[in-house]
């Protein structure tokens, strides 16, 4: 796959910290121009992945992926930059751990701006009209189980399951994944989406998980999404489009 993916120009949101560093190493790795975009400077991200990659190319932008002009300016950055823009990965992404009775509009309205207008943004400009333009382009999404399974149930304080403006943005990615998908296939572009289970990062550190159901007994890493992600992004993944690829060790089979 390395091969596949080498000269690839990727844009990674939410690559400061946890699943999107590590999609941002796992691409670069594979020789890819990687761009890491967040809300806070990716400089920290960037260093250690050039320490870790030896001739890793890598770039980094603050941007809000809430805000429209900052988003199209990020994307025909890019373009600008490195002539084209193949693989857009939407990581991105807020959680407001608390229950129905406890959820304001400014939470909802925080998680569903950050994770379901912001991929939305984001794929948009993308799109038209750079892949539109150049007849190619893989869209990945990453959405969660969340959105699959209406947020599952942790082992822990009843606070630390995922909130409901998460499970709804989720599951909106998974339906705007879809509908894209048949949207730009004709262009020539590919769209999927990653749904993580508990994967071990900042945002889960305090979340303890029941994995009595579960059939693979472990939290997962920020690789096992990221290697997802590389397979989505690789010519290897060209028919599948439309698709969202469960990286929760079993837990939301069915």
């Amino acid at each position: 796959m390395t091969e596949q993916l080498a000269e690839r120009v990727c844009l990674v949101t939410g690559a400061a910290q946890g699943i999107g560093t590590e999609i941002a190493r796992t691409l670069a790795s594979r020789g890819c121009v990687v761009v890491l975009v967040d809300l806070l400077e990716p400089a920290e991200a960037i260093e250690k992945i050039r320490q870790d990659i030896s001739g890793a190319r890598v770039e980094g932008r603050a941007v809000d992926v809430r805000d429209a002009v900052g988003v199209k300016n990020t994307v025909d950055w890019v373009v600008a930059t490195f002539g084209r823009i193949d693989v857009m990965v939407n990581n991105a992404g807020t959680c407001a751990r608390v229950g129905l009775g406890e959820m304001t509009e400014e939470l909802w309205q925080r998680d569903i701006d950050t994770n379901l207008k912001g991929t939305f943004l984001f794929i948009q400009h993308a799109v038209h009209p750079h892949m539109a333009a150049q007849g190619f382009g893989s869209i990945v999404n990453i959405s969660s189980i969340s959105g699959i399974m209406g947020g599952p149930f942790s082992s822990g304080e009843e606070d630390s399951r995922s909130g409901p403006a998460y499970a709804a943005s989720k599951g909106g990615v998974i339906a705007l994944t879809k509908w894209i998908a048949k949207e730009v296939g004709h262009l020539g572009i590919t769209c999927n989406s990653v749904a993580p289970g508990p994967i071990e990062t900042p945002m889960t550190s305090s979340v303890a998980y029941d994995f009595g159901n579960q059939p693979i007994k472990r939290m997962g890493t920020p690789a096992d999404v990221a290697e997802a992600v590389a397979y989505l992004a690789s010519p290897a993944s060209s028919f599948v489009t439309g698709q969202v690829l469960k990286v929760c060790g079993g837990s939301a089979i069915g």
